[in-house]
């Protein structure tokens, strides 16, 4: 059992109240089996999530709409396990759907894992939606913070120049400056040079 499930296995147990269901869960080798598991009624939402943390864990794509559904949760650990999990699952729909949660105001207060995941999955989606997130979270007295720190270190660890504009905004923002210093020396310089080149100058 590697870290993760260790980790989601122990957080789940204690939902389970003792239940044996989280040990056959746990047990069963048979995908089909799991997958029933995500569209059987009266499910507990701690079995859906296991069974689609192993399910996207070992790439099968039925996962994947439990896994989006859990990375938008309101609970932390929950859309930390969704994000590791889509992360490996390998849907090529993953990175659209994490850019849709990321850029939604109406859920901003639970886009910081959507946000990593971006950043882990080096989509081309990731820069524009971390830009867009950024540029909303640098209005007065906006509250995610940790949202926002995460977009300035994700586009820092992306070093694609379209973020300049964007993070030099933030250097303005005393909560973000020096996370926004450090990410823009991660870009490369000579995708930041600013102007044409003109022959024989160095």
């Amino acid at each position: 059992m590697d870290e993760e499930l260790r980790s989601l296995t122990e957080r789940l147990r204690a939902e389970a109240s003792g239940s044996a269901d989280l040990d056959r869960l746990l047990a069963v080798e048979d995908p089909d089996a799991l997958a029933a598991a995500l569209t059987e009624p009266g499910q507990p939402l701690w079995a859906r999530e296991l069974a689609a943390f192993r399910l996207g864990s070992a790439g099968d794509r039925r996962a994947f709409e439990s896994l989006v559904l859990l990375l938008n949760h309101r609970d932390p650990p929950r859309c930390a396990a969704a994000a590791y999990a889509l992360a490996r699952l390998g849907d090529p729909r993953t990175a659209r759907a994490a850019a849709a949660l990321a850029t939604n105001e109406l859920r901003v207060a639970y886009a910081l894992h959507p946000v990593r995941l971006l950043v882990e999955l080096r989509a081309p989606e990731a820069v524009p939606a971390l830009i867009t997130t950024l540029r909303r979270r640098l209005r007065p007295h906006d509250p995610y913070r940790r949202v926002a720190l995460a977009c300035v270190d994700g586009l820092g660890e992306l070093g694609d120049a379209r973020a300049e504009p964007v993070l030099n905004e933030a250097l303005a923002h005393p909560a973000l400056a020096e996370a926004a210093v450090h990410a823009l020396a991660r870009i490369p310089r000579q995708r930041r040079a600013s102007g044409p080149h003109i022959p024989g100058q160095r």
